[in-house]
Formats: C-alpha cells, sequence, structure tokens
C-alpha cells in the first residue's frame, strides 16, 4: 500500500494482543504508518474499544475512512469466552481481585443451560462501574477507583446468539453475538445472579463486527511486515 492509500483511506483488520489497550494499538499502528512514510501527520482511528484483557478483532481506519468510523460501531459483534462461576469481581473480570465467593456445588449444566435462554433477545443491562463511559463529565472508572458510588443507568441492548461451548466447572465457555454497547463483562456477572450465585469474565475474544472476521486480522507484527513488503 502507498501513503496515498492511507491518506484516501484504509479499513485496517489488528488482532489486538492480550493487555494493550485499543489506543495503544491506533498509536503502534499510525506510529509505524507515520515511520515507513517518513510523515508527521496520518489519522488513524479505532471503531470500537475492546478492554485490555481482551484480544481479538479491532477495525482501525486510516485517513478520509475514519468517517465510517460510527458506521462499524454499529455493526453487530460476536464474542468468545469463559466466565468463571463461583466468584464476583468489582470490575466483573479479572482487573480486580474476587470480592465475594460462593459455592457452585449445586449447579448443574441444565442449570446454565437453560440461563442463556434468559438473556435471549431484547434484554436491560447495566454497564460496569469500571468503565470509561462518562458520567458527571467524569469516568466511571474514576468513581470506582476513588471507592465512590455512582448510580449506572441500565440500557437495552440486544443479544442475536447465545451458546455455551464448553463446561468445566467453574469455568463455562460461551459465543455470544449482540448488539453495539453489550458489556460481556455485565452479561457475566448477570448471568451468574441468575444462577443464584456469582460469576465474572475471565476470557474475552471478539471474533466478529459485522462481517469483518478475525481470521483476516493481522497481529501488530504481521502489519509492520506487510508495510514494509507494500
Amino acid at each position: 500500500m502507498t501513503l496515498e492509500d492511507f491518506k484516501e483511506g484504509q479499513v485496517l483488520l489488528i488482532d489486538k494482543p492480550l493487555e494493550w489497550s485499543s489506543f495503544q494499538v491506533v498509536n503502534k499502528v499510525r506510529w509505524l504508518i507515520k515511520r515507513q512514510f517518513g510523515i508527521k501527520k496520518i489519522k488513524v482511528g479505532h471503531a470500537g474499544t475492546l478492554d485490555p484483557l481482551a484480544t481479538g478483532l479491532l477495525i482501525l481506519c486510516t485517513g478520509k475512512f475514519t468517517k465510517k468510523i460510527e458506521t462499524f460501531q454499529a455493526q453487530q459483534k460476536e464474542y468468545t469466552g469463559t466466565f468463571t462461576l463461583g466468584a464476583t469481581t468489582p470490575s466483573y473480570d479479572l482487573e480486580t481481585e474476587v470480592d465475594q465467593e460462593f459455592d457452585i456445588s449445586g449447579i448443574t449444566e441444565e442449570n446454565i443451560l437453560a440461563t442463556t435462554k434468559q438473556f435471549m433477545g431484547d434484554i436491560q443491562q447495566q454497564p460496569p462501574v469500571f468503565s470509561a463511559l462518562k458520567k458527571d463529565g467524569k469516568r466511571l472508572y474514576e468513581f470506582a477507583r476513588e471507592g465512590k458510588e455512582v448510580e449506572i443507568p441500565t440500557r437495552t441492548i440486544h443479544i442475536s446468539e447465545f451458546e455455551i461451548t464448553r463446561i468445566d466447572l467453574p469455568h463455562v465457555d460461551f459465543r455470544v453475538a449482540c448488539s453495539k454497547g453489550t458489556y460481556i463483562r455485565s452479561l457475566a456477572h448477570d448471568f451468574g445472579k441468575t444462577l443464584n450465585n456469582g460469576a465474572h469474565l475471565s476470557a474475552l475474544r471478539r471474533t466478529k463486527i459485522g462481517d469483518f472476521d478475525v481470521k483476516d486480522a493481522l497481529s501488530i507484527e504481521a502489519f509492520e511486515i506487510s508495510l514494509k513488503s507494500s
């Protein structure tokens, strides 16, 4: 690809590594393009954040295509991952330590499969307090880290597919297809509550956004190699 290609607009599919923020990926890709072509500026943006503890598909847009970002953000997403039953965390994932433990001896495969049916279609979901959503001009995670209670309104989301792919208690593997604005961490937390137990998200990978598939995505290293050979 030429510099002109990047300026006119490209859609880049990147497989985000574990523990990288989405912004780190954007900054790295922008830096690689600038270094390759010896330029000082190029527009690069991402179409939908992935948490640092998640891996998988991140759509990046360059140049004039940054105007298309909202279109990609609105598309359905697909994720695979793991819920860990019997314990909750304040962040609903592994970012924070376990704060409560539960006995899972009474949970059966039938209970788990029946619970998935309660999360199909349009449902109300409360975003986690450890999130980048804003309230009164501050990010929710800022309130959380200060130990302040904050009221978070629920929102309507849509889950079109929810499949349990493996059960090896306390771990439950899943695949879910859902609308924009769905928090899989909140789904994990609510799943545990519906089982009259507790749960948190212990692994997450975004596999699809609309028609884009992570199978077609490049690692950061592969993108760098492709740049040098272009």
